[in-house]
């Protein structure tokens, strides 16, 4: 462009202004010609670049222009790695100007409630800290190339079933601390230039046209001045979107809602300046995106670093005996069993699927790296379809009983996990599970190798394997990952990003995982993934950030401060180990003494650590005050109470390795007084109290039960509003005064005291 947005404004016409507002066609936005205003080509990219062969075509269930294919949000994500993830977002915005795209439509950042979440192999994890911090890493690298990154589906879309009609219907408290934090943590960290709103309703609202969601949280709670889009079809109505703050509409063109746009404005239904706002702030991404010089497309330099992400979002859930890495004396002869060995499901169905560059298959990478020093045989192990073939598992029988070693590779189907549909199940195929039940009861040393872009339950075979390796869909690297884990030129880091339990009916959405009559109630309230289970005390079969190393660490010497603008945290982590490693360390909050109900724990901060064997270092945190907030709906904002808080420092959530407490004081925030405070909330505040216990120093001269806010008095009515204690005990102080008016006397009496 040759003018700035604010100068292009003025020139454009209502009716260019209108059509600005939605896309051109299914993947750009419309240029202005006669103003230089050129569009935005953009595509889906949540785990690589989805980039269509037309403009005008969906490309969902056609093959696209070839891409380099990362793993899946809840692989990486599983890698607790931040510095990885902006590494593959640079990537992913230099081959993105090598495509000529300039805005990447991703990533995906909701929360996985239930494990049957179709997208779910989208979304980095179950906790909001995990995903923001991952989040806007990715972000970052982005647009630290010039290419814009799109953060969506703003908000409450966390299942496929009927997404389009359904009203997510979330609490205010449970809204802001479990379903908004990760977006709100990018905002602020990122700054990613769209953001993309959702098909749901949430509360009753399509968040196209949400205008406490878009408006009162997005642009004036958090700040964000950037596009807000819609995801594909998502408006419902184009007026009320854009009063909303809904900038652009996808795909176009959409004529007739430009011609409702120009209407709208010229019979005072939509204000002008409203229009000239989103346009505003299209014009100012046009700017930023176009005119990057490309960069060098290295295909192989992206196809290592794929493999670098595979590799570090390999989890090891099981290592009984330390039976990997396998080692030649033995593992002479390994028997490879199932088709995912040879075709390798490596991302999830639907708009997120890319056409990969190249793909490593695991039987191939498994006989390279085994070379002259062990044989490797392999056989199907289960059909294509859903049947149990017996005889392909007699066969299979026979291959790993005549080896030292069986490996198999078994996961969801590929039809199972996409968009669109929720999972019917987390269970393995029927074939599968007694395909694994069949080869462990021959074969003792049996490494089972399973792939999902969600959590998986393995009650009935999991026992009776020594050995797991969960590499979610990880990308077109995956299968040179998995076999170096399995022969140890890799040591495993990896950490589950969402908890793995027993059964599917333990997940604290079960109940109520599809709405009814339009309506989905989020009735488990912040209640998600680990912090139900701790609350409940219900054992996972693996826990959120379980995932085990060939190595050991040591966490000792926990000091814990709280300074002028937070709490810094540090400790010494050492790996007691025979090996180079990395640990995912985990920081956990408790709140002892909140009288809200909160979860035992929550995650507030991680760091990934490589050290050699023996060597040790002081990590440091530093906590700020909103790391042991809650939102208070009573007063509509983040609140720290004064108190005593625990930190936990752990290599998962069920494995904590040093505690430490502290007793904070933030320094509260003037509570606004009103007809039914609790006396609690009185005594709080020390103008507040000061007024109060003059009042009742006043009051006791003439009552008989006298009041006093000694520890007995108060441990007893703590919870009444204070109007009730007038009435309880000062009817004859007040003689004719209403316990409304000595109350309003009283406030008016502690805003005196604050303004003086």
């Amino acid at each position: 462009m040759n003018k700035s947005p604010d100068e292009l404004l003025k020139e454009l016409t209502l009716t260019e202004k209108a059509s600005l507002v939605a896309g051109l066609n299914m993947w750009m936005t419309k240029g202005i010609e006669r103003l230089n205003i050129p569009p935005v080509h953009m595509y889906d990219g949540t785990n690589g670049i989805r980039k269509t062969n037309s403009n005008e075509e969906m490309g969902i269930t056609t093959e696209n222009v070839p891409a380099t294919c990362y793993p899946t949000g809840s692989a990486i994500g599983s890698s607790w790695n931040t510095a990885l993830l902006h590494e593959v977002g640079v990537a992913l915005g230099r081959e993105s100007k090598t495509m000529e795209v300039e805005l990447l439509l991703g990533p995906g950042v909701n929360m996985k409630r239930t494990p049957l979440g179709g997208r779910n192999f989208e979304y980095y994890s179950e906790d909001p800290c995990l995903t923001g911090e991952l989040g806007a890493a990715f972000i970052n690298g982005i647009q630290s190339e010039g290419v814009g990154a799109s953060v969506k589906h703003f908000a409450g879309n966390n299942q496929e079933f009927e997404k389009m009609v359904t009203s997510s219907e979330i609490d205010e408290r449970t809204l802001r601390e479990i379903y908004l934090s990760a977006f709100e943590r990018i905002i602020k960290k990122s700054d990613p230039w769209t953001v993309m709103c959702s098909y749901n309703l949430l509360n009753g609202t399509y968040t196209s046209e949400n205008e406490h969601l878009l408006n009162d949280i997005l642009r004036e709670e958090w700040g964000y001045d950037g596009v807000v889009l819609s995801d594909w079809t998502a408006v419902n109505d184009r007026i009320r979107g854009l009063k909303a703050g809904l900038d652009l509409e996808m795909p176009g063109p959409a004529h007739y809602n430009a011609k409702a746009i120009v209407e709208a404005v010229q019979e005072g239904k939509l204000s002008e300046e409203q229009l000239d706002k989103s346009v505003g702030r299209i014009l100012k991404l046009v700017e930023r995106v176009t005119g990057n010089q490309a960069a060098e497309k290295k295909d192989e330099d992206y196809h290592t670093l794929a493999r670098k992400a595979a590799a570090e979002s390999i989890v090891l859930l099981k290592n009984d005996n330390a039976i990997l890495p396998l080692r030649p004396e033995t593992a002479s002869s390994i028997a490879v069993i199932g088709r995912f060995a040879v075709k390798p499901r490596i991302q999830g169905a639907g708009s997120a699927k890319v056409t990969p560059t190249r793909v490593d298959i695991p039987l191939d990478e498994i006989k390279e790296l085994a070379g002259s020093l062990a044989t490797v045989s392999y056989t199907a192990g289960y059909p294509e379809d859903d049947s149990v073939n017996e005889e392909l598992i007699k066969e299979s029988v026979t291959l790993a009983k005549n080896a030292e070693v069986a490996v198999l590779f078994v996961g969801q189907p590929e039809y199972a996990e996409s968009e669109m549909h929720d999972l019917k199940g987390i269970e393995l195929p029927e074939h599968q599970v007694k395909l694994i039940q069949a080869v462990a009861a021959v074969q003792p040393k049996c490494i089972v190798i399973t792939s999902s872009g969600s959590a998986l339950v393995m009650r009935p075979w999991v026992q009776h394997v020594p050995a797991v390796i969960h590499s979610w869909l990880s990308g077109q690297g995956m299968g040179r990952s998995i076999a170096e884990v399995l022969f140890g030129y890799t040591n495993p880091s990896g950490k589950l990003s969402e908890t793995f339990p027993v059964k599917l009916s333990d997940n604290p959405s079960h109940m109520r995982i599809r709405g009814e009559n339009g309506k989905l109630y989020y009735r488990e309230g912040l209640f998600v993934g680990y912090r139900y289970y701790d609350r409940k005390e219900l054992a996972p079969q693996f826990p959120f950030g379980h995932g085990l190393s060939y190595t050991t660490f040591a966490y000792t010497d926990l000091e814990v401060v709280q300074h002028v603008t937070g709490v810094k945290v540090s400790f010494q982590l050492t790996n007691t180990g025979k090996r180079r490693g990395k640990e995912a360390v985990q920081l956990y909050v408790h709140d002892e003494e909140c009288k809200w109900t909160r979860p035992e724990k929550e995650l507030k901060a991680f760091a990934k650590v490589e050290l050699d064997p023996g060597e040790q270092q002081t990590i440091v945190f530093e906590l700020e005050e909103r790391d042991f907030s809650y939102f208070n709906t009573k007063y509509n904002r983040w609140l720290a109470d004064t108190g005593y808080f625990q930190i936990l420092l752990g290599s998962s959530s069920k494995d904590i390795r040093i505690t430490g407490r502290l007793h904070c004081d933030f320094g509260k925030e003037e509570i606004t007084f009103h007809k039914f405070s609790l006396l609690s909330e009185w005594i709080s505040d020390p103008a507040a109290k000061a007024v109060l216990e003059e009042c009742l120093n006043e009051m006791n001269e003439h009552v008989i039960d006298k009041v006093y806010l000694n520890e007995e008095f108060v441990g007893f009515w703590e919870d009444f509003p204070m109007i009730k204690v007038f009435q309880m005990f000062g009817q004859t102080w007040m003689n004719e005064r209403s316990p409304d008016q000595v109350i309003q006397e009283l406030i008016a009496r502690v805003e005196r005291l604050r303004t003086n």
